[in-house]
């Protein structure tokens, strides 16, 4: 198989990295699924991530576990509140409690560490910096500065071997735009899961910062939310 046809993409099994991975499989890609299992309590994610993978059919979709839990910081590791009810335009204003320290860097470095064994130049990865919830590494200069990284960091890159890009196709696209990307690829949202704080019975809460994103998302598109019905 040429290397320049596979591609890793990080996947949460959420609404951005679930419309990145159908990008990829656009784009000709063979799509090989990386997803984390940091000890996030929303962990309902790592379920609906797996049935992503195999639904599009990525080639290949592995589940590595990094202990972020044990580090703490974070809403979404730790024994702190989801923050809930917000409006929408406040939800920017400031880096909220469920930013998980150092995750995009810790994720990117072991998709970089992948797509270097598999001789793939192209990391997908579901940032946005349009309606999102502010974190510092979903902008574009942190993106560059890892794509730089991945150059000094790998034998591969090192040697010339491989340029190892990484793409972010929704980094300057609203929740609607990334929503009825997606729709035009045929992803099934009703496989996706974006809450922060999913109910016992696994269904989304609504109101946490990842949920009202999402639903203003479709509401714009005219859409109803599958994690409404």
């Amino acid at each position: 198989m040429e290397a320049g046809r596979k591609a890793v993409v990080l996947s949460s099994g959420g609404l951005d990295s679930t419309t990145v991975m159908a990008i990829a499989l656009e784009e000709g890609f063979d799509v090989y699924s990386l997803t984390v299992d940091y000890g996030q309590r929303h962990r309902v994610e790592l379920e609906a991530a797996r049935k992503v993978a195999s639904v599009l059919g990525a080639e290949e979709h592995k589940v590595l576990r990094v202990d972020l839990a044990g580090i703490g910081g974070s809403a979404l590791t730790d024994n702190i509140r989801v923050p809930k009810g917000r409006q929408e335009d406040e939800i920017p204003n400031e880096i909220p409690i469920t930013y998980v320290p150092a995750r995009n860097t810790v994720f990117l470095s072991l998709a970089l560490g992948w797509a270097e064994v598999l001789g793939s130049g192209h990391i997908f990865i579901g940032a946005n910096s349009i309606d999102y919830s502010g974190y510092p590494d979903c902008r574009p200069e942190y993106l560059s500065a890892f794509e730089r990284l991945a150059g000094l960091a790998t034998k591969a890159g090192v040697e010339g071997r491989l340029k190892i890009r990484v793409r972010a196709p929704l980094l300057h696209m609203t929740k609607r735009e990334i929503i009825l990307k997606g729709l035009e690829l045929g992803v099934d949202y009703g496989l996706t899961h974006s809450c922060y704080d999913p109910l016992p019975d696994g269904r989304a809460c609504g109101e946490c910062d990842s949920c009202r994103l999402r639903r203003k998302g479709f509401r714009e598109a005219g859409i109803q939310d599958p994690s409404e019905r």
